[in-house]
């Protein structure tokens, strides 16, 4: 009996009982799809994440106070961190005031959670540039003028179907003209980075958050690969400027870009790898269900297997036949698991877009392959073995 002839028989047997067929099949296509979409939920959220971390720029450091009293970060310190001796790889230097407030425009409000308060050089450095209008200048923070530019969810909010670039709103009791809209920014679950304001700090100091320290200190490298020696340059004028807490620790954080990415990256490879883990397990469940249902086809055609082999069919033809039965169980399982990963990838997970990682439907196709051989082995082992006598006894 040729190679094609026992695929026949065991086609032939996979037919004989198609609802069992298909519910074992079942089990597999439901593992395959788990480790496929799972990895690729992982994945998607790793790509996200990133994607936010990336728009910010792998060339920037945000410093950031660890103190709650005063004394901390300040325009002061910001100026001195922009010295071309001490700091030499500095591009820009954006000191940063942030707060809430409620902008009013022809009796309708919106609430901002982000309202931003800095200096022309904020926009390249948060690479967040203007989409419409202009932003604002180093004379109008100078000179303390009371313009600002808003992000697209508060101009659709408040300016629906009108250009809000020339307008005023109220905020604080005090009147800003809007001198251009933000582009927008991709959402990633961390907030919407649209519904933001930024104004002259000196506006935003002198209206809303008044003159204490700052919250923050965005700095620019000249090049994302002098992070680092930036991180060091503004360290060392850092702990010249800032006072030491009581137990004599820096008062002030410096979160790196590209540390940040290359955490977050870690950190997403461990956490697929434990969802592709999580959801391995429903593979095995359906190979121990292949067993389970190749050994009841055994032992209904215990009587079958009798004649063949008292026919004269070797020992090898009846081991390959149903070794073949439990792989192609696997192997078709596994094909529609792949089709259905594939078409679920299309929908939102959980608030997460799933990207799908070729190497997982390569490597869940190939685990079902080994699931077949594996798992089919017993049963299959078990029909080779069986006595033409002992099979013709069997009722």
């Amino acid at each position: 009996m040729n190679f094609a002839e026992i695929v026949r028989f065991a086609l032939r047997g996979i037919g004989t009982n198609k609802l069992r067929s298909a519910l074992t099949m079942l089990g597999i296509l439901i593992g395959v799809a788990a480790v496929i979409l799972l990895v690729a939920v992982g994945n998607g959220s790793a790509q996200a994440v990133a994607s936010r971390i990336e728009a910010l720029g792998t060339n920037t450091l945000t410093v950031m106070s660890t103190s709650r009293g005063d004394g901390g970060l300040t325009v002061r310190v910001a100026d001195a961190l922009d010295d071309p001796m001490l700091a030499p790889d500095v591009k820009s230097v954006s000191p940063v005031v942030s707060t809430s407030a409620t902008l009013t425009y022809e009796g309708a409000e919106h609430e901002v959670a982000s309202f931003v308060g800095t200096t022309a050089t904020w926009f390249a450095a948060a690479n967040f540039p203007v989409a419409s209008g202009a932003a604002f200048t180093a004379d109008d923070e100078a000179q303390a003028r009371r313009v600002l530019v808003i992000g697209q969810t508060v101009a659709e909010e408040m300016f629906s179907g009108v250009d809000p670039v020339g307008r005023q709103v109220t905020v604080g009791g005090a009147l800003f003209t809007i001198a251009g809209v933000l582009g927008e920014k991709s959402a990633t679950g961390f907030g919407d980075a649209n519904d933001t304001v930024v104004a002259p700090i000196s506006a935003v100091r002198q209206v809303l958050a008044g003159y204490g320290p700052l919250s923050s200190i965005l700095v620019e490298a000249d090049d994302a690969a002098k992070v680092d020696t930036v991180q060091s340059q503004i360290a060392t004028v850092l702990n010249q400027r800032v006072p030491a807490g009581s137990d004599g620790s820096a008062t002030y954080r410096i979160q790196n870009a590209s540390q940040l990415l290359e955490t977050q990256t870690e950190t997403a490879d461990t956490f697929t790898t434990l969802l592709g883990a999580v959801a391995a397990i429903s593979l095995l469940v359906g190979g121990i269900g292949i067993t389970n249902i190749m050994l009841v086809t055994v032992t209904e055609r215990t009587r079958e297997i009798g004649i063949r082999k008292a026919l004269g069919a070797p020992r090898r033809v009846i081991l390959t036949q149903f070794l073949i039965e439990a792989t192609l169980l696997s192997v078709i399982g596994g094909g529609l698991g792949v089709a259905a990963a594939m078409i679920g990838s299309r929908f939102s997970i959980v608030g997460v877009q799933p990207v799908i990682v070729p190497s997982s439907v390569v490597l869940a196709l190939g685990v079902s392959v080994v699931i077949g051989l594996f798992f089919g082995g017993l049963p299959a082992a078990r029909a080779a073995r069986l006595r033409p006598i002992d099979a013709f006894r069997y009722e």
